[in-house]
């Protein structure tokens, strides 16, 4: 099964990338996903479902621990064949 993960962190600073946002995004990089976008206002990845999955918790535990105070996620379960 393969999944798709949008997420942001807060709270927003949009003169420097705050803390707990370069966390997500070592984070994000660091995990062998497929089709990683970030950008300032949301970040997608996509990727089989246990990697998909790792990287949310550890995206949930770090960005926590470096500060954000709100983390949305929307994950989709992706048809075989859709990307």
């Amino acid at each position: 099964m393969r999944l798709r993960v949008e997420f942001t962190t807060e709270p927003f600073d949009l003169d420097e990338a705050p803390a707990h946002a370069v966390v997500a995004r070592e984070v994000i990089g660091a995990a062998p996903l497929d089709a990683v976008d970030v950008g300032p206002f949301g970040n997608t990845a996509e990727g089989g479902a246990e990697v998909v999955l790792a990287a949310v918790d550890a995206l949930l535990r770090r960005t926590i621990d470096a500060g954000a105070t709100r983390i949305s996620f929307q994950v989709n379960v992706i048809a075989e064949g859709e990307r």
